[in-house]
């Protein structure tokens, strides 16, 4: 994995590069052409002034003194204090109206027919030259002023790279920068995973506070989320396995006192009893063992969440419970008149719904029956009720109906049934209620919001 640092170093400075070379290239071309511009209007200018020159020069003129003259102030350039390294190298020519040749400098190059008017370019001897002819009626003379070309484009040159030089020196230095920049900035995270380093491997502890940029706050409650996640599966597990511990030992116990009875016994009858209850023993520790795996399945906190109909999740779950109430000879009845619909976990309200009834089938007589009744009330609630003809509860055991292994008077049950639902209903936000009947038996009520 590529480094934070290089991700963001590479990316920026390719683009500075990409950037500053596109910006450096558009700068020479456009300073290219207005140098250019420029040079070619000192040329105009030179042509000017020596047409001002020749206007008011005496008559008849002295073109080789003239000639002379113009030559020794040219090759004087460059040799005094008001020297410039961009100071031009001019040569000029001056012809009559009828092309006859009047002046020429020394350097300027033998023309072998003269130009039109204004500005051009021409070769001549393998070397550009830029020049300009300026027309003259009045006078009767065509002057030529131009200077090399390749002398011109020397002085671009040397005006590019004194242009471009500190930006290739300064590039690397803002590459360093930029770096000890990014290093400083990345100190938060450096100190982030430092922390994490140095953490015992066992801590489930939240993450030291402290002030921290911005965009490592959401990071670090990030982790102290997982770090929570953590904890609570680990408490989870730990309470899990206490529980299968506590509960599962005694019984373990007493089967093995049947199992060795059954084994020593002479009596068959006695043998036959200690194998009955054997077999009893197992089957609640088979409930256990289911019930308590159904607990740890509730743990999770991420269910899946979709519209239901509870009417048919109840009626399903009374077919499935059919078998077990007709062998106890219990009538299961389904009271509702409408669809009950809403948004909810059908996982755990099934479970709810098997926890209730089969609870409700433990403690109901033969000849009896048990009613699930569905109400939808006008404060967009649903009124779930589960209603045996049993013995009822002792207000004593109503306050215990909840606890993890208390069995009110029920010593095949696992006492983990109405824990179950009091942990869905506590998860769903739904509200769980106990009492007694005034007619005879026990109800358990459960209310359920219809939101979504």
């Amino acid at each position: 994995m590529i480094a934070i640092r290089t991700r963001i170093l590479a990316p920026t400075l390719l683009l500075l590069l990409l950037g500053s070379l596109t910006l450096a290239w558009l700068a020479l071309r456009d300073g290219h052409r207005e140098i250019e511009n420029v040079y070619d209007a000192q040329l105009v200018q030179a042509a000017r002034l020596l047409q001002g020159v020749l206007q008011q020069g005496p008559q008849p003129r002295d073109w080789p003194a003239l000639e002379q003259a113009l030559d020794a102030a040219l090759t004087r350039s460059g040799q005094g204090i008001l020297d410039h390294p961009y100071e031009m190298n001019l040569a000029f020519q001056i012809w009559s109206v009828d092309g006859h040749l009047l002046l020429r400098s020394h350097d300027a190059p033998v023309l072998d027919a003269i130009p039109g008017p204004g500005l051009h370019d021409l070769l001549y001897k393998g070397q550009d030259w830029c020049g300009v002819l300026l027309d003259d009626a009045g006078l009767g003379l065509r002057i030529w002023v131009g200077e090399r070309d390749d002398l011109r484009q020397d002085l671009i040159q040397k005006i590019a790279h004194t242009t471009l030089l500190p930006m290739l020196i300064g590039l690397p230095l803002l590459t360093l920068l930029i770096w000890a920049m990014l290093g400083w900035g990345l100190r938060p995270l450096q100190r982030l995973a430092r922390q994490l380093r140095n953490r015992p491997a066992d801590s489930l502890d939240p993450l030291p506070t402290g002030p921290q940029p911005p965009e490592l706050e959401p990071m670090r409650a990030a982790l102290d989320h997982v770090l929570s996640q953590l904890r609570a599966t680990l408490e989870r597990e730990r309470r899990f396995i206490a529980d299968a511990a506590h509960e599962l030992r005694t019984p373990l116990a007493v089967l093995d006192i049947h199992v060795r009875n059954a084994q020593n016994s002479p009596d068959p009858q006695d043998r036959a009893e200690a194998l009955a209850y054997l077999q009893q023993g197992v089957g609640r520790m088979t409930r256990i063992a289911s019930q308590l795996l159904t607990m740890a399945r509730l743990e999770p906190e991420h269910q899946e969440i979709r519209a239901l109909n509870l009417t048919e999740l109840m009626r399903e779950e009374l077919a499935e419970l059919t078998p077990l109430a007709l062998r106890k000879d219990v009538e299961l009845v389904l009271d509702s008149h409408d669809d009950c619909l809403l948004h909810s976990e059908p996982a755990s309200l099934t479970i709810m719904a098997q926890n209730l009834i089969s609870n409700a089938l433990a403690f109901s007589p033969a000849g009896s029956e048990v009613r699930v009744q569905l109400r939808r009330e006008a404060d967009q609630r649903l009124r779930l009720q589960v209603l045996d003809q049993g013995p009822g509860v002792s207000e004593a055991a109503l306050q215990r109906l909840c606890d993890r292994f208390y069995s009110a008077d029920n010593p095949e049950g696992a006492g983990l049934g109405l824990a179950i639902v009091d942990m869905i209903c506590r998860r769903l936000g739904l509200t769980l209620n106990f009492f007694n009947r005034t007619q005879g038996g026990f109800c358990v009520e459960v209310w359920i919001p219809l939101r979504r």
